[in-house]
């Protein structure tokens, strides 16, 4: 990966934040973390990226967003906790 993981995060953050839709929400999601699969990031270093995504969406205001990206937020916080899950799942 050409960028670093908090730039990376950073990215992926604003394209879920600005998606026009759940759905495209879900796939900027799946994309963003297979990518990481894809260029063998070690699964630890993928969960914890998980665990700082959930965190830095926590701290959205929603007085401060559109009510499309504050949908798009809650939407990718529901996603990053089923992965969540599926990796602790995986890793037990």
């Amino acid at each position: 990966m050409s960028l670093s993981l908090g730039a990376y995060r950073a990215k992926l953050i604003n394209k879920i934040s600005f998606a026009a839709s759940p759905e495209e929400v879900k796939r900027y999601i799946d994309t963003g973390i297979k990518a990481l699969e894809q260029n063998k990031v070690n699964g630890h270093i993928v969960a914890r990226f998980v665990e700082k995504t959930i965190s830095e969406l926590e701290q959205f205001n929603p007085l401060k967003a559109a009510p499309r990206q504050w949908s798009n937020i809650q939407m990718a916080k529901i996603q990053f906790n089923r992965i969540k899950q599926q990796l602790g799942a995986t890793a037990n």
